[in-house]
């Protein structure tokens, strides 16, 4: 069922709520949160069909705010709101506003919203474009108790990344994060498998992705271990590799759907992995609704440290290690080479005992959040 109003008031929105309740046979509201979606007109669409597919596993009251551009003065000067209200089958398992913001009153988007959040329940905002720099101190963010961007949508995503580390504030998370959930668990899977101590780290895929930058920064906040920042074709992520004292650990997914795990002294695995909708990221999202620590961690590491800390492993190259050499007379080892004969190093730094080795950190492993 859907009711159009034009020109319109936020109190007029609450009662057509009511009426259609009630047209529908369904006077009772059984919805566990409000969802706020800030957007424009052209990702409206995408926007509120993705909450319409989360709404099944979370039934919600979805606010979607339109701010309408006006293209002349005059027309900036004079405030309007025009809504479209539904329920039932045309609003998923909630209720769904859609809110038409003109002049003036876009400024004051927080006065229409706020009469119509649901009583004692949390309230979600997201803005899947054009999010504020600073989402909390947004007169919308300061709604709710949760703040979802998606640096993924930004012009700079990788620099993006820097002011959401500036302005983080317990509550914010972004869909860049949401979409390595299934990498990370996968990869932490993988080092329980095996007990070793990890050297270091490659992240391969797109350019200017920004879940490939997360990850990496996951990884080097988590390991203390340097990891390389690597370029791919995509799709999105396409490959994480792990040099470790017991071989090699890889997880490669070339194709955007299914991946290959690598273990050494394993037989190869193939795991699911594919990239998943935004509609399953919102979903996510809305599971849990308190601060994202494991988050704040790694998007503060920062992008600069990554990089700075990956500079001396690209460098790097792993070399065998010699054999023990033969004891050496002292009378000889005192005597200088003989022409045409390799020098040998005199300041070569003594091997460990046995029993200091057997005390060394055998495994550094990855909490998933």
């Amino acid at each position: 069922m859907k009711i159009d109003l034009t020109d319109t008031t936020a109190g007029k929105v609450n009662k057509a709520l009511v009426q259609g309740r009630r047209a529908i046979g369904t006077p009772a509201v059984g919805m566990v949160l409000t969802l706020v979606i800030v957007t424009d007109e052209e990702n409206a669409y995408d926007a509120l069909k993705a909450a319409g597919d989360a709404s099944h596993e979370h039934p919600s009251r979805t606010l979607v705010v339109i701010k309408r551009v006006s293209r002349s003065p005059r027309d900036r000067t004079a405030s309007r709101l025009d809504a479209e209200v539904r329920v039932g089958a045309d609003a998923g398992s909630g209720e769904t506003v859609l809110l038409r913001l003109y002049g003036e009153v876009a400024d004051h988007a927080d006065s229409v919203v706020l009469p119509l959040l649901l009583p004692d329940a949390p309230v979600v905002a997201w803005w899947p474009v054009n999010a504020p720099v600073d989402p909390a101190k947004d007169p919308l963010g300061a709604l709710a108790q949760r703040r979802v961007t998606d640096t993924y949508s930004s012009e700079q995503p990788v620099r993006e990344l820097t002011a959401r580390a500036d302005a983080y504030t317990p509550g914010d998370t972004d869909l860049s994060w949401t979409r390595i959930t299934p990498w990370r668990s996968m990869l932490a899977a993988a080092l329980d498998q095996v007990v070793c101590e990890v050297k270091a780290v490659e992240v391969e895929g797109e350019e200017f992705n920004p879940s490939c930058e997360l990850l990496a920064m996951w990884l080097a906040d988590r390991l203390d271990v340097p990891v390389k920042r690597s370029l791919s074709s995509g799709p999105g992520l396409t490959a994480v590799r792990l040099d470790t004292s017991e071989g090699a650990i890889a997880l490669d997914r070339a194709d955007g759907a299914l991946a290959t795990l690598s273990i050494d002294g394993q037989p190869d695995r193939a795991v699911a992995l594919k990239r998943r909708e935004t509609s399953e990221l919102i979903a996510e999202e809305l599971r849990r609704l308190d601060p994202d620590d494991t988050y704040a961690a790694a998007l503060r590491f920062g992008v600069e440290r990554l990089n700075a800390s990956a500079s001396p492993a690209a460098e790097s190259v792993p070399v065998p290690e010699a054999p023990a050499a033969e004891a050496v007379p002292a009378a000889q080892a005192t005597e200088p080479p003989a022409k045409g004969e390799p020098a040998v190093e005199a300041a070569a730094a003594e091997a460990p005992a046995p029993e200091a080795a057997a005390k060394e950190p055998l495994k550094k492993r990855v909490k998933a959040s």
